[in-house]
């Protein structure tokens, strides 16, 4: 019966104990066990009132934790962005600037377990893996995703330091570009380039001329808080969405003619401008979310930011969206007003003009901004191509 009764006491009946077998340590290599295996006595999760939910997320954790596959090239949405764009760099900048690339190379290597701050582009490359997420959830088998590309003319030996930072942030970036001092326009639309950030002026203008929507982006001057889980893009209308026609009418013969003349084409679409197939692809991601029902929920919104007036010229510019098939989900018509406090209630991730002020307005009030070097509005000539360094990221 494992105790038998020994006489003591009268009419109390002593246990005499019986040796216990001790048992063994746990061995390191042990982990949980599974439901089912558990030793005696122990209850299995989901027992004794525990809900199922603690069985699966058992389960789930001894599952290897897989990133998401990336994206055919052709099928993706694809983010080419600099190293100095994602990343801040200024100090290794002035290195290379006051000591030269053997001593911006070996400092880069020194440091290479340290990551880099957030630069410019970085909430915005955040914003579109939350959209990713999403996607696949709702789409687990499709490629018609964003796909972003770090773009560096740095040498490959600094590519560890960045390898390094985009794991520490958790970024899923998986292609890189490093062509060792030389410029990597001539690799964009072999990368299948939808979209180039820069921090360098002269190669976006590079990559507007071979006909890839470009921008240089600038960090704002303050801190702004912005969404985490839905993507903000604004753009200006001329020269950014559409051609800078318009804007020639305006140097040429002034704001009355220019009235007259939008009143005259109304019904006439403009030319589209650099980045209006960047808007065409965010259309597309977006109309997968209203095929789910999931309009109002979309994390992707749209907006137009216009020094155009809504009278006199606003008509064309929605109508000339229309016939491409496209929309924004805002349109915001400012007559020649500011738009930096307009953007600082928006908060977008990023805005796309192509007339300095209005960027220098808009970073001023914390948002960042990115100029499209295209149309009438360039005041400066492209200055003559100089040797390719590998500080220009």
């Amino acid at each position: 019966m494992g105790c038998r009764i020994k006489r003591g006491a009268p009419g109390r009946p002593r246990l005499r104990e019986l040796p216990v077998r001790a048992e063994p340590p746990p061995r390191p290599s042990d982990g949980p066990r599974a439901p089912g295996m558990e030793p005696p006595g122990a209850e299995p999760p989901g027992a004794a009132g525990q809900p199922w939910e603690e069985a699966k997320a058992f389960y789930d954790n001894l599952a290897p934790k897989k990133k998401p596959k990336s994206p055919k090239p052709e099928n993706a949405i694809t983010i080419a962005v600099s190293s100095r764009a994602l990343f801040r760099m200024e100090e290794e900048q002035k290195i290379y600037s006051e000591q030269g690339v053997e001593a911006y190379v070996k400092y880069q290597l020194d440091h290479e377990n340290e990551p880099f701050l957030p630069g410019a582009a970085f909430p915005f490359v955040k914003a579109l893996e939350a959209v990713n997420t999403q996607l696949r959830e709702l789409y687990p088998d499709s490629e018609e995703l964003f796909d972003i590309v770090l773009m560096t003319n740095n040498h490959a030996q600094v590519g560890v330091r960045l390898i390094n930072s985009i794991n520490h942030y958790g970024l899923f970036i998986e292609r890189f570009c490093m062509t060792g001092g030389n410029s990597p326009i001539c690799y964009l639309k072999a990368y299948h380039t939808n979209l180039y950030l820069s921090s360098d002026a002269e190669k976006v203008s590079g990559a507007i001329e071979e006909g890839i929507a470009a921008a240089t982006i600038f960090s704002p001057s303050r801190d702004l808080e912005v969404s985490e889980h839905q993507l903000r893009v604004a753009f200006d209308g001329d020269a950014v969405l559409f051609s800078d026609e318009s804007e020639q009418i305006v140097k040429a013969h002034g704001l009355d003619m220019f009235f007259e003349h939008e009143k005259a084409h109304e019904n006439k679409p403009l030319a589209q401008g650099p980045l209006k197939g960047f808007l065409e692809a965010l259309g597309k991601l977006q109309k997968k979310f209203y095929s789910k029902g999931l309009r109002m929920e979309c994390p992707i919104r749209t907006y137009l930011v216009t020094a155009r007036s809504a009278a006199s010229s606003g008509a064309r510019a929605l109508k000339t969206l229309r016939s491409w098939g496209l929309e924004t989900d805002e349109a915001l018509f400012l007559a020649g007003a500011p738009k930096g406090p307009l953007l600082r209630k928006i908060r977008p991730h990023i805005f796309f003009d192509d007339q300095m002020f209005h960027v220098e307005g808009a970073k001023e009030l914390g948002t960042v901004a990115a100029h499209v070097p295209y149309g009438i509005a360039q005041k400066h000539k492209r200055p003559p191509r100089e040797k390719q360094t590998p500080n220009s990221k």
